[in-house]
């Protein structure tokens, strides 16, 4: 079945969908004004199959062309709207899109991208005629695409990957049950819908019957959107780990109150374990779900169900209901429960993709025998529940010893002063790497780089304590919120070799 309608077919269609600066769009209006694109799309003479780009903000528009082209059996293609325009150009060329739905903000900056693809504006779609009734294609749901989803391309250039009606439909489902997400639910999205956990949440929620209320304006107004967190009754928040290390340490979100707000969910990285407590503490009413996942699994691998966060804190828990995961040692065996041996998590399961667009070389080397290597560390204790140890690439190694970053980055997140911290390997002559940290403190700093080294001397062995320490005004993110390692990679080298530091993100200050 076409996972569109599936999304589409539980709420009422006088309940509200989306709430937005624009207004409010019903259910009844939803499903209308999908029809309409996929129909308009069908009748300008798109065949099943082919790849339809959108280029929109989080908006109305964007959901209901999104809808509208997985209705009509195409693909939709997402797209990164704040990439610069060579990248855009070039993702564009990559899925091979044959058309592009752009919304009426984006207008100008899509038709002057040199890129070979028909443009429909929201305003032409508005005013095409659409045919009453057209046939709409059949699906095979595990077979079909529905959308391309590029990663984040936080670790690396972005990767198309395909995702099915299937595997769409299996992750919202097990989602939705673990959640236990109805119509009565109300989620705040100020993750984009490009992005994978953005698009997740358009999944789970709408298949739910449930309210997306849209803020577009959290990153230069995060108070704002906490008022309308209240206002707009929302009874449920997503965000990546610096969503809630900014709310947290730069905001009065421990001090307020929302009366409806019953569930967090976090994923998108490792949310220091002294930022899940300081939630728990100012929200002890609220649930708070830790979840693990990848592009590559159409957003969710694992959650930690929150009645374990007491005696299982900083686990990913384990896999969903249709997952399985299993955490491998390089000669394929599973590691051993609750000895402190690591592994890579490797995950099967029905929302599992069929892999990278176009790109064998790097399916093969990533999806094998219908499982997905994930390149992500991890160990097991004696109850099964996983925990996420680093990314392989990301593990850093001062003198021959494998050092987390995530473990640092974890200890320096305790002192409450630091709002956000990102910790790298950094090339060295006689260490051969060397652990740098890059801090953004409070407005008001309070802390030096000499208290922190003596705090995470205090905590860690003397070969995990940071080398060096440095301060910054923010640290480089991407439009999901993402810290952008390869930035910091970038900035650490020219610090070493004299060349200009990037002033967008400050200055860095060493400790010693």
């Amino acid at each position: 079945m076409n996972v569109a309608e599936l999304i589409l077919a539980r709420g009422n269609d006088a309940a509200p969908a989306i709430l937005s600066q624009d207004g409010v769009i019903t259910y009844g209006d939803l499903r209308r004004q999908a029809k309409q694109i996929a129909c308009v799309l069908l009748a300008r003479g798109h065949v099943k199959g082919e790849r339809i780009g959108i280029l929109s903000e989080n908006s109305s528009f964007f959901v209901t062309a999104y809808l509208g082209i997985i209705r009509a059996g195409l693909v939709a293609v997402p797209l990164q709207i704040e990439l610069p325009p060579e990248t855009l150009a070039g993702m564009i060329a990559d899925s091979g899109m044959s058309q592009m739905l752009v919304s009426t903000r984006l207008a100008n900056r899509a038709s002057s991208l040199k890129a070979h693809v028909a443009i429909l504006t929201e305003a032409d779609l508005k005013a095409l005629p659409a045919p009453s009734e057209i046939q709409m294609p059949q699906i095979e749901a595990r077979k079909d695409l529905g959308a391309l989803m590029f990663t984040s391309g936080s670790t690396g250039v972005p990767k198309a990957v395909m995702i099915t009606h299937r595997n769409i439909e299996c992750n919202s489902r097990d989602i939705i049950s673990y959640m236990g997400l109805s119509s009565a639910d109300r989620v705040m999205v100020v993750l984009p819908f490009h992005y994978c956990f953005g698009l997740s949440l358009l999944h789970t929620n709408l298949m739910a019957g449930a309210s997306l209320a849209l803020n577009n304006s959290f990153k230069l107004f995060p108070e704002q959107m906490l008022e309308e967190l209240g206002t707009q009754g929302c009874t449920g928040f997503a965000g990546v780990p610096s969503t809630y290390q900014i709310l947290l340490r730069k905001t009065r979100f421990p001090q307020m109150t929302f009366a409806a707000l019953r569930w967090f969910q976090q994923a998108g990285g490792k949310l220091p374990n002294a930022c899940i407590q300081e939630l728990l503490d100012s929200f002890p009413n609220v649930c708070f779900f830790s979840m693990y996942g990848q592009t590559e699994a159409t957003a969710r691998l694992s959650y930690l169900p929150p009645q374990r966060l007491s005696d299982k804190l900083g686990s990913i828990g384990k896999g969903l209901p249709s997952t399985k995961l299993e955490v491998l040692k390089p000669d394929g065996t599973p590691v051993t429960p609750g000895r402190d041996e690591t592994g890579e998590i490797v995950a099967s399961g029905d929302n599992i993709s069929l892999g990278y667009w176009n790109d064998p070389v790097e399916t093969a080397a990533f999806f094998r025998n219908g499982k997905l290597h994930t390149g992500d560390l991890a160990r097991m204790d004696e109850d099964g529940f996983i925990f996420f140890v680093e990314r392989e690439r990301d593990m850093i190694k001062p003198g021959g010893n494998r050092v987390s970053a995530r473990e640092v980055e974890d200890v320096i997140a305790e002192i409450p002063q630091v709002v956000e911290v990102a910790v790298i390997g950094v090339p060295h002559d006689f260490l051969g790497e060397a652990i740098y940290a890059y801090i953004v403190l409070q407005q008001d700093g309070g802390v030096t780089a000499e208290q922190i080294e003596r705090h995470c001397r205090k905590r860690l062995p003397i070969f995990k304590t940071p080398h060096e320490i440095s301060f910054l005004k923010a640290l480089p993110h991407n439009s999901a919120g993402k810290i952008l390692k390869g930035k910091l990679r970038e900035m650490a080298s020219a610090q070493r070799t004299s060349e200009p530091v990037n002033e967008q993100f400050s200055v860095a200050v060493p400790a010693h």
